[in-house]
């Protein structure tokens, strides 16, 4: 792969590995909706500070980000691909 391929779009599953690996959050736990919310995949606040932290790691500030129960699991897919795109 060259310097000037593009990245490979950030999806659903990534997000759920990195909440798994790096938040915390349990196995059973891992949803394929993206409608859903951290709140509703059972992440308080403190765990959404540790994925603003991680998701810096992909491109995305936290000033990018709405606060943690307006934001979908969708809506971070979506910012991550959009801060690796631009």
């Amino acid at each position: 792969m060259s310097a000037d391929a593009p990245a490979r779009p950030f999806t659903l599953d990534d997000l759920m590995d990195l909440l798994v690996t790096k938040v915390g959050l349990p196995v059973a736990d891992r949803t394929d909706d993206p409608s859903r919310t951290l709140t509703d995949i059972g992440l308080d606040s403190l765990a959404y500070l540790q994925v603003q932290t991680e998701l810096e790691d992909h491109g995305v500030s936290p000033d990018d980000s709405a606060p943690e129960n307006d934001l979908t699991v969708g809506d971070l897919v979506a910012l991550v691909n959009t801060a690796q795109e631009g």
